[in-house]
């Protein structure tokens, strides 16, 4: 009962944050939304085994995983704030303050990897599994992961619409959510 009312409020806070896509089929908004929505079932089981076996090796990667998303998104919600205050071009309503850049950022952490935000989101999603693993979590999981690739594209899809070109060749310098790697 307790992990059904945390998800309760929690997907609440979401709902309220994410109205504005949430019956947008081709916003970036909702399928991260969906992702949230995993993320939180994950959290509202696996919340009661944060500090479980500290030492072990799931809580370490757990760990390493949770760090790296905060560094992740730390440092690209910096800097799209930054370049989000020095330009206001883009009226998108569905857009949140700091995704309405008009300039592309392509240096930082965005020199390597073009979604770190959504990146950290598949980090955290990672890190709050491997807390208390099991068959249904890896499932809930993996389809917060498939989720955030698909909220790429279709947020790859809006850049390419409003950056056009420099977008594309921003896109073959960089890569998605790893860098160096994917």
């Amino acid at each position: 009962m307790e992990t059904l009312v945390i998800f309760g409020v929690l997907s609440i806070a979401a709902i309220a944050i994410s109205w504005r896509t949430l019956l947008n089929l081709k916003s970036h908004g909702f399928y991260r939304f969906f992702s949230w929505e995993c993320i939180i079932w994950l959290f509202a089981n696996n919340y009661p085994f944060w500090f479980e076996h500290p030492f072990g090796v799931e809580q370490l990667f757990s760990w390493i995983f949770l760090l790296f998303a905060i560094y992740l998104v730390l440092a690209g919600a910096r800097l799209l704030n930054k370049a989000a205050k020095s330009t206001r071009l883009r009226n998108d309503k569905a857009l949140y303050s700091f995704e309405k850049t008009s300039e592309l950022i392509d240096y930082g952490i965005f020199k390597y990897i073009r979604h770190p935000l959504y990146s950290s989101l598949i980090f955290l999603t990672w890190g709050i599994f491997l807390k208390n693993p099991s068959v249904i979590l890896f499932v809930v999981a993996l389809g917060s992961t498939v989720l955030l690739y698909i909220t790429a594209r279709y947020d790859e899809k809006e850049c390419i619409g409003f950056f056009g070109e420099s977008y594309r060749e921003y896109r073959q310098r960089s890569k998605m959510f790893i860098p160096f790697i994917l």
